[in-house]
């Protein structure tokens, strides 16, 4: 037969016309049929062939960083291989097996691994082995990232969302249930963040299988330097996460196991930790080779897969011939993949700029602003009754958080009744775990899911910054727009009621940074309200920054915040700024501040003082910024001050000023100023050091008067 005939039977759509009764009989020592084992050796010879082609051609493949699953290939494939399309997965950098597995072909692969405009996954956005996968007739797959072990939140977010799902009778009722899937190397478990996600899924007994590949390496560093244990033993902490650990090198082994876990995890919904023993036959990466630091490379030899898995299919009475027929076959279906893949075209510059943001559906102002009979409701009102029509009309929307549960409803009562009204199962608390919060999100918009989730003090955003900025801000980019993240972030944010330097911090430049998320800054009820609104329907994840201080109108000249409730309908398309007050234009020197949250109160404060020449523009979002809004007030006023509560140097308001600066500089009378609170590292819990400070009115008022006389 000839060699391409003797691979093109072998093929996923061919292995069931080819089959005769006796490929069809199970091998009785491990209960494997024929045909799955063919399969799966036929994998492992195309698998282990594009490794070595990579190599053997490494001037060209090691351009873009890349891994392989040199070694592991029998526990990938013993996965990968039971994985039905209502399943997700989250895969790490070295499983190119499992995209075999599932249907991938070497050539799709091979798109990823040189960059080419047609990669499935990325569009040559991502390296090799990160992919993400929408289709119909493959487990889903959700933007991967390149930080270690960070997938870990996602996945266990997609988990808990298929469990909220199922409990409201939102999903598929299907005979075998979807299950989630999170791939991760053995130094990962070491990460902080993989805890927080063990922990959850053990804590509320989440749909999910952790498969850890432990190959003893983390770069150059051995297992014995940087762990006091394996998987296995670390995952017996977690009470109710159940651990198992296995020859991950041995396919029968492998396969078994997998099975006996994924019929457990379909039918029990309770989660399992997978260790597979592996060993490392391949280069860490392409740029990280094996030969200049590793001394156990032939022990590794010795645990070798595919010269095991050949050995044993012989003794089940395989075919040997048939086998080399086979294997050769696959040798040459990467040579010609690879062939073809060299030649595909690279991306364009133009496509660089697709996928940034998701159509938002919200493009102009909607509803009734001020509906009659009703009376001025407080910030934190409008927020609670905003997010409760939500959770009225879409039973897929949960609100989750610090303290936000039945018995507080939120630090400042934000959520208050919430929980009583929709249930423990969507109103619910979680942890101290700011990264799990944030990036769970990414998991439940994955499934379905529309999640409003809190971190209770903008100070406590910082341990949640790497799976904002890792995984829910690039996923709609890097997946070349098949997952865009929708969700809302609500951060309580600035100085209040001397709250001290763990309390007080406003953080939106730093937000401000990351690319992919939208960030809302309202000032009043109503923008709180409709932007809250928008937020919800907008595919793209949002940040909303709720200033403490305005909730309840208590600060002296915040009244204005608390304003008539919206009607239901209500909404304010992202990057539409709201102009205060006017300056007349019967006045000779006129200012525009531009400003947001506090302060617009300082500033309407300051310009009692100088009526009519003071303009307020209050930005509303901080991104996207109404560009047309601010330059035309400047233009119209010729000068400009910024206001903002963030100490100012390397700030968003200070860009801020120098993009007004350059787009407005022949209309300026006077530099762009810039008011915010003193460069220092944290706001004192003293009263009087808390005003020091931060702005003021008076503070305002004297740039004001620096302005107008220049």
């Amino acid at each position: 037969m000839p060699i391409r005939d003797a691979f093109s039977i072998f093929q996923p759509n061919s292995l069931s016309k080819v089959a005769t009764a006796e490929t069809k009989k199970a091998v009785k020592k491990h209960n494997i049929d024929k045909a799955t084992l063919l399969r799966a050796f036929e994998l492992m010879c195309t698998a282990k062939s594009m490794a070595e082609l990579y190599e053997e051609n490494t001037s060209v493949t090691s351009k873009y960083v890349h891994a392989t699953s040199r070694g592991h290939e029998a526990i990938q494939l013993a996965l990968g291989m039971q994985l039905l399309p209502q399943d997700y997965l989250s895969a790490y950098y070295r499983d190119d097996s499992i995209l075999l597995s599932i249907g991938m072909e070497p050539y799709q692969l091979m798109l990823q691994l040189l960059a080419k405009r047609d990669d499935p996954f990325s569009g040559g956005r991502s390296y090799y082995s990160h992919p993400s996968l929408n289709d119909d007739d493959k487990p889903k797959i959700p933007h991967q990232s390149s930080a270690t072990g960070m997938q870990a939140i996602p996945s266990t977010g997609m988990a808990m969302g298929l469990q909220y799902l199922e409990a409201k009778g939102l999903s598929d009722d299907s005979k075998d249930k979807g299950i989630v899937v999170c791939s991760l190397g053995d130094a990962s478990i070491t990460e902080g963040e993989v805890s927080e996600a063990f922990h959850m899924a053990a804590l509320k007994q989440m749909p999910i299988l952790y498969l850890v590949q432990d190959n003893e390496w983390d770069i150059s560093a051995h297992a014995r330097e940087i762990r006091t244990q394996n998987a296995s033993e670390f995952a017996k902490g977690f009470k109710g996460l159940e651990a198992v650990s296995i020859d991950g090198a041995d396919f029968f082994e492998s396969f078994q196991t997998v099975s006996d876990i994924i019929g457990k995890i379909r039918k029990e919904r309770r989660p399992f930790l997978l260790h597979a023993r592996v060993p490392l036959l391949g280069h860490h990466t392409s740029g990280v080779r094996m030969e200049w630091y590793r001394e156990d490379l032939d022990e590794h030899k010795t645990r070798d897969p595919f010269p095991r898995f050949k050995k044993e299919l012989g003794e089940q009475g395989f075919d040997t011939n048939k086998l080399a027929s086979i294997e050769a076959a696959a040798k040459e279906k990467v040579a010609t993949d690879y062939q073809k893949a060299l030649e595909a075209d690279d991306p364009l510059p133009e496509d660089l700029f697709n996928f940034d943001y998701a159509p938002t559906p919200i493009t102009e102002e909607k509803g009734e602003r001020e509906p009659e009979g009703k009376e001025p409701t407080l910030m934190v009102d409008c927020a609670l009754f905003a997010i409760k029509e939500l959770m009225q009309k879409h039973p897929e929307c949960l609100l989750y958080g610090q303290d936000v549960g039945k018995r507080l409803g939120g630090v400042f009562r934000e959520a208050a009744t919430l929980a009583e009204t929709f249930g423990d199962d969507r109103v619910f608390n979680t942890p101290i775990q700011e990264a799990f919060i944030v990036g769970s999100t990414v998991g439940m918009s994955v499934v379905g899911c529309k999640p409003i989730v809190e971190i209770q003090f903008a100070d406590y955003i910082w341990p949640g910054l790497n799976q904002l900025f890792t995984e829910v801000s690039r996923s709609y980019y890097l997946s070349n727009g098949k997952w865009p993240v929708s969700c809302i972030i609500r951060v309580p944010t600035g100085a209040y009621g001397s709250g001290g330097p763990y309390h007080s911090s406003s953080v939106e430049s730093v937000v401000a940074n990351i690319r992919g998320v939208k960030i809302a800054y309202p000032s009043t009820g109503a923008d709180l309200k409709g932007l809250m609104k928008s937020a919800y329907y907008d595919p793209n994840p949002v940040v909303m920054f709720e200033h403490k201080g305005l909730y309840w109108s208590k600060i002296k000249g915040t009244q204005d915040a608390k304003t008539i409730e919206p009607d239901e309908d209500y909404v304010i398309p992202f990057g539409k700024a709201r102009v205060v007050q006017e300056a007349d234009s019967s006045q000779e020197i006129k200012v525009s501040i531009i400003t947001y949250g506090m302060g617009v109160y300082w500033a309407k404060t300051a310009a009692e003082s100088l009526p009519g020449q003071i303009e307020i523009i209050d930005l509303r979002t901080l991104n996207p910024i109404d560009d047309a809004t601010v330059f035309a007030s400047v233009k119209k006023n010729n000068r400009c001050l910024v206001v903002t509560e963030e100490p100012i140097f390397n700030t968003f308001a200070q860009a801020l000023a120098g993009r007004i600066q350059n787009e407005c500089f022949q209309y300026l009378e006077a530099p762009v100023r810039v008011v915010g609170s003193e460069n220092l590292p944290a706001i004192p819990l003293n009263s009087t050091l808390e005003a020091t400070m931060i702005p003021s009115a008076e503070k305002v008022l004297a740039a004001i008067e620096q302005l107008i006389n220049y």
